[in-house]
């Protein structure tokens, strides 16, 4: 079995790679044409660059049949590794922080985001698979969002991939115009203009991206902090939002029978393992305060290196494994069916949460204490 997924893993590796190199490059060519340092970290994803590279090698040279076992593993397995493992990067504390008034934005983003996609999915006739995914996508988390959804849902790679590179096409394109809109909008107040955009855009990758533009441009360090804390409570939300979407989807395809399957089918067990390394996350930095040492055992450098090393081997390699594989399984002949109403719909959904951030950053924003 090892043999057999071996082939697939190394190529989807090796696209990974070529992918992160990719996004390098053209952050850096992007940074030097702004006039930003270009020693920040890119602004492009290299997960979507890991998509496109593989989508295209896939729908031009195409992909040997030895490959499948292991980039089919990779997309099954790996996947959820991956998103187990970013599980540590979120502290409970760091919630706290922020204050209360922060979850009744978000929450109010996700919610306004989620009705409205599906609500807009359903006018359209679109299917209710995609429809979703694009939802949660925009709505809650990116593509950590879509990739937790989807084997809830048995969405198949094409709807898969059409919902991450809809919801990272225009995710990138209000990445480089929010940064300059927010500073207008909220007359260059750091904490609501780091709400904001931990609220109005959509892949974790693309907040970081947009509130580092915002420090060197403007020369506030506090958006980076506020701007992240902001996407890891819409992170965490995912424990609570995927479920339900997954039930969602279950009662509306079988809305003539009343059973809806056992609750694994609604419940992804993967999401828990994601809780529990966010409870070991809490628990280390909450010993290393009271006691000196995380766990007992480690120092504040070697703790922090620790889950920062396991949580990025998570996202960068195995969740860009995972997605490479995903494009290098995905035939983009499926894409003439689906046609442009999808795209329509991600565009919709992007400024409907953008306007929901903004309305309620501005009202609720002035009680937030940081």
């Amino acid at each position: 079995m090892v043999k057999k997924r071996l082939p697939g893993v190394l190529l989807a590796l090796l696209i990974m790679f070529i992918g992160g190199l990719g996004a390098d490059i053209i952050g850096f060519l992007i940074q030097n044409m702004q006039g930003v340092s270009t020693t920040a970290p890119s602004p492009i994803s290299g997960i979507f660059v890991a998509i496109l590279v593989g989508l295209i090698i896939k729908n031009t040279i195409g992909v040997h049949s030895i490959f499948t076992p292991g980039l089919q593993f990779s997309v099954k397995f790996l996947l959820k590794l991956g998103i187990v493992l970013i599980g540590l990067r979120l502290s409970f504390m760091e919630i706290m922080n922020v204050g209360g008034w922060v979850l009744p934005i978000v929450l109010s983003c996700i919610l306004i985001g989620l009705v409205f996609t599906m609500w807009l999915s359903h006018l359209l006739k679109q299917s209710l698979r995609l429809g979703s995914l694009i939802a949660v996508g925009t709505g809650i988390c990116g593509i950590t969002a879509i990739l937790a959804t989807s084997p809830s849902i048995k969405s198949n790679d094409e709807e898969t991939s059409y919902a991450i590179a809809n919801i990272t096409i225009f995710g990138l394109i209000s990445m480089f115009f929010y940064p300059f809109l927010s500073f207008y909008l909220f007359n260059n107040d750091p904490v609501l203009v780091g709400i904001f955009l931990g609220t109005a855009l959509h892949d974790t990758s693309q907040v970081t991206g947009a509130a580092l533009m915002y420090t060197q441009y403007f020369e506030q360090e506090v958006v980076l902090e506020v701007a992240t804390i902001t996407k890891l409570i819409r992170n965490v939300l995912i424990v609570v939002f995927v479920p339900l979407i997954s039930y969602f989807y279950l009662r509306k395809s079988n809305s003539s029978s009343k059973s809806f399957g056992t609750w694994k089918s609604i419940f992804p067990i993967f999401v828990l393992w994601f809780v529990l390394m966010s409870l070991v996350r809490t628990t280390g930095d909450l010993t290393f305060i009271n006691y000196g040492r995380a766990f007992f055992l480690f120092n504040e450098n070697t703790w922090e290196n620790l889950w920062n090393s396991i949580s990025n081997f998570g996202a960068q390699t195995l969740l860009g494994t995972a997605l490479a594989s995903i494009g290098l399984l995905t035939n983009m002949k499926i894409f003439k069916g689906l046609g442009f109403k999808p795209f329509y719909i991600g565009m919709a959904a992007a400024l409907i949460v953008g306007v929901t951030s903004y309305i309620f950053v501005l009202v609720l924003g002035s009680f937030i204490n940081y």
